[in-house]
């Protein structure tokens, strides 16, 4: 997870980086439970809009999902 460090964005080069999320119906879901799901949250370059790191907010909601 994205710790307050130095990052460079690796199409650009710049470290101007922000914190965004998905939520609502763009939520993820879990395959073959019932849950609401997790919003999930982007760390992207303020300079070129590349997405550097992507995850779900609550992680814990996909455990047992695989098999």
């Amino acid at each position: 997870m994205y710790q307050n460090q130095e990052t460079l964005c690796p199409k650009c080069g710049s470290s101007d980086l922000g914190k965004g999320k998905q939520n609502g119906y763009a939520a993820l879901h879990p395959v073959n439970k019932m849950s609401f799901g997790s919003d999930i949250e982007y760390i992207i370059c303020t300079k070129c809009g590349y997405i550097i790191e992507g995850y779900v907010k609550k992680p814990e909601k996909f455990k047992g999902t695989m098999y």
